[in-house]
């Protein structure tokens, strides 16, 4: 294989150093207040009430348009999986929009999506599993109906397990062609080490293939209980008639155990030394990445203000390390992120460079991570 069709993915492990449009619309009309009375504005348009069952129920008024968005944020995701059930959030999630006690048939609760003219979907995180539904705000009620129907009666037909689990090994195949994936796989392993399932919301391949309904009855049992979610209405709503039909519509909704207290979740080991990785895959350019384990929002909140605020520094134009690194031409770019999580956030600097150039931008890049606590250096 040709050098020039080679791309050497190079990572070094380091110890520890919800729908858009309304809220982007409700924040940017609070930037032209005074500050004095922008948590009044935020007060009056984001409400908030807890259920007796211990739901709480969030509204974010919002007359912009006529339509409404209904989320529900439940407290799941990869890191409640242990490696018997890695991936088992994200089939769940597919499971979500399938058979229940109110549509129990095939493709019936799809149906009544396109009969009431909304669109939904949702989406696994490492801590949160999330569904939602934007149709016309005159149908409130039954698009909360409608959410409603999978979070307390799902079925989990064979059938339609099957069906899904298809369909998430078909998304498993389409990340393993990608170059990239294997990469940031071998980075994350290395990083999370005996963690790695808990930061895995893909999940692993023979997990997902062994699946069964009784699999998906415990997830639901154990984490889909009022008191591990939260329901987010926001649009062209009262918030005193989505706080009323919410208690006609999840009133019902059995409180559980706090599935945290009898489970809780081990806490992420901290790397013992630097590692480093070499991944080769048919691509034309370098990439480099160093991941730290950073802060924990539930631990330090502060520090992960802190990570965000260095992320951002970091990534200006105009930057000391953009200059020295990007602008000199040994990378063709470069990024520093910090992921926000309660249970160990990754920090991570990725930048693209030439086989020409990587011995040269290796250095400069350690040399300048070195100097970045200096204080002179921002």
């Amino acid at each position: 294989m040709s050098q020039t069709l080679l791309r050497k993915e190079i990572m070094e492990v380091r110890q520890t150093l919800p729908r858009q449009l309304p809220l982007a619309a409700l924040f940017a009309a609070l930037l032209a207040l005074p500050a004095f009375s922008q948590r009044a504005e935020l007060e009056r348009r984001i409400q908030r009430q807890v259920l007796p069952n211990g739901l709480e129920v969030i509204v974010v008024e919002n007359r912009g348009v006529p339509l409404v968005t209904i989320e529900v944020d439940v407290r799941n995701g990869s890191f409640t999986q242990g490696p018997q059930f890695e991936g088992l959030s994200h089939l769940y999630e597919h499971m979500f929009f399938k058979a229940n006690t109110e549509y129990p048939q095939p493709d019936q609760f799809v149906g009544r999506a396109s009969e009431l003219g909304a669109v939904f979907n949702g989406q696994t995180r490492e801590e949160v599993v999330n569904y939602y539904v934007t149709l016309p705000a005159d149908s409130l009620e039954a698009g909360m109906r409608f959410l409603a129907a999978p979070l307390k009666g799902p079925l989990f037909r064979q059938d339609e397990l099957e069906r899904e689990r298809a369909v998430v090994i078909g998304e498993y195949d389409r990340n393993e062609s990608s170059p990239f994936y294997h990469f940031s796989t071998v980075i994350d392993k290395a990083l999370w080490t005996t963690a790695w399932s808990r930061k895995n919301p893909l999940g692993e391949r023979d997990v997902i293939l062994r699946t069964t309904p009784e699999q998906m009855r415990f997830i639901q049992q154990r984490y889909y209980i009022p008191n591990n979610s939260a329901i987010v209405v926001t649009g062209d709503v009262a918030p005193a008639r989505v706080f009323a039909i919410a208690r006609t519509v999840f009133g019902d909704w059995k409180r559980g155990a706090d599935p945290f207290v009898s489970n809780p979740i081990p806490p992420v080991p901290p790397l013992e030394r630097n590692k480093g990785v070499i991944t080769e895959q048919p691509v034309g350019s370098i990439v480099v990445m160093l991941k730290w384990e950073g802060p924990s929002a539930v631990k330090d909140a502060a520090a992960t203000y802190a990570a965000d605020v260095f992320s951002d520094v970091l990534n200006q134009a105009g930057s000391r390390f953009q200059k020295r690194l990007v602008d000199s031409g040994l990378f063709q770019s470069i990024g520093v992120n910090y992921y926000t999580l309660n249970h160990v956030g990754p920090i991570t600097i990725a930048g693209e460079t030439t086989p020409e150039k990587l011995r040269e931008a290796l250095a400069a890049l350690d040399e300048e991570i070195a100097k970045v606590a200096a204080p002179n250096y921002f």
